[in-house]
Parts: structure tokens; C-alpha cells; sequence
């Protein structure tokens, strides 16, 4: 039988490697394969695990202990634990996991779909110059602003493919992960990875090529879906 530790620090795919290894960390806190109160895996061979730099290893880490899941200590004994009182979440911040996958797996037919459809099209000038605003928008974006200029963006390319019944589709599905992702704290390294994926989703865009547009929407999605499993499933 497999260790459940080496089934769930298992190599992370290099698309989402950040937004993954939180989902992993957060998967052994929350399963309690790492108890409260007990030492997470050495850097060193935690890395090596899943598969990710030791930069990226410490982002998620960070990232954890600012959302006050686990707290680094130095010495001969230390290293990163798990806190012993770990955040509850209020009734309203749980999520069904069926609840969770229904509108993770709607949202990804949809915004795939949009990215492929909107490559597809001959784009006039106003549609580009939308496209490129919203980018824009979205990535100078400050922190309190952020998933709304981020929402802005998704609705533009659902704009760009011409259809008005997918669009509405797309914006009744980004309320119901806007309410997700209002239950899950911004983390920063994501969000540099987002602006990063968003530049490469509308340049296949406006490049006319649909199945590069659909494979970064996929990936993009992807990390998405990692961060909200990893903290409400």
C-alpha cells in the first residue's frame, strides 16, 4: 500500500506548479496527514517530492503561513509546522465538493470553449483594442481590485466570440467562483502566474490561434481549480 504522504506529495505538474503545491500542502493539513502541531517534510526533500523548486516551495509556504495555516521556526528544531489551531471556516465559507466540482467543471467547458471560439473570429479593431484594455486593466490591477478587474477580462473574451447566450452563460458561471473565490485568501505569487497566463491566453487570441487559446485557458483554469480544492474541498 502506497504511504498516503507519498500519494499526496506527489510530483506537481509544471503548468501550476505554485497553485498545486498549496493545493497539496493544504490537502495533508486538512486530511490531517500532518497533524496540527507537527513538522511538515525538510525543504530539501519536500521539494524534491513534488517536483518544484525550492523557490516555489517557499512561495507556498509563505503563502500558508500568511493565511495562518503553518509557521516557520529557525534552531536545530526547526522547520515548518502546522499550526495547532488552524483557521475554521464559518458555515457559509463551506463548500459541498459536489457543489465545487459542478461549477468548476461548467466553468471549464465554458471559458475553454469562449477562448477557442473567440481565436476563431475575425476580431475588428474594437474588439482587439477591449481585449488589450482589459489585459491591461487586470494586470496593473491593485490587490482590493483585483478579482473584479480579473472577472472584467474573462467577460471580455466571453465578449469576443460574438455570442451573447454564451457570454450571459459564462457571467452567471463567474458569480458562482467569484463567491468561491471570495472564501479563499489572494495570493500574490498566484496572481503574478495569472497575469502571466492571461498574456499568453489573449496573444493566442488576437493570434487567431484557437487551440493554443484553448490549451492556456485550460492550464489557467487549472491553477484555479488547484487553490479552491486545496482550501474548501
Amino acid at each position: 500500500m502506497i504511504p498516503l504522504q507519498d500519494a499526496l506529495f506527489r510530483p506537481v505538474r509544471a503548468g501550476n506548479a505554485f497553485e498545486e503545491t498549496v493545493e497539496r500542502l493544504m490537502q495533508a493539513i486538512r486530511l490531517g496527514v500532518v497533524p496540527p502541531g507537527e513538522r511538515l517534510p525538510a525543504e530539501r526533500d519536500l521539494a524534491t517530492r513534488l517536483g518544484v523548486s525550492r523557490v516555489t516551495l517557499r512561495e507556498a509556504i509563505r503563502s500558508l503561513q500568511d493565511a495562518g495555516y503553518v509557521v516557520s521556526r529557525r534552531g536545530r528544531y526547526g522547520g515548518t509546522f502546522v499550526n495547532a489551531e488552524l483557521p475554521v471556516p464559518t458555515p457559509d465559507h463551506r463548500v459541498e465538493a459536489p457543489d465545487l466540482l459542478d461549477a468548476l467543471t461548467l466553468r471549464a467547458v465554458l471559458e475553454t470553449g469562449a477562448a477557442e471560439c473567440a481565436a476563431g473570429r475575425s476580431l475588428g479593431p474594437g474588439e482587439r483594442r477591449n481585449l488589450r484594455a482589459r489585459l491591461a486593466e487586470c494586470s496593473n490591477a491593485a490587490l482590493d481590485e483585483y478579482r473584479r478587474k480579473d472577472s472584467r477580462l474573462h467577460l471580455a473574451i466571453a465578449e469576443s466570440t460574438g455570442s451573447t447566450s454564451l457570454t450571459a452563460a459564462i457571467a452567471d458561471v463567474r458569480m458562482r467562483v467569484n463567491v468561491l473565490l471570495d472564501r479563499i485568501p489572494l495570493l500574490p505569487p498566484n496572481l503574478a502566474h495569472s497575469n502571466e497566463q492571461h498574456e499568453l491566453i489573449v496573444g493566442r487570441i488576437l493570434d487567431g490561434d484557437a487551440d493554443g487559446a484553448r490549451r492556456a485557458m485550460a492550464e489557467h483554469l487549472d491553477g484555479t481549480a488547484s487553490l479552491l480544492r486545496g482550501f474548501l474541498s
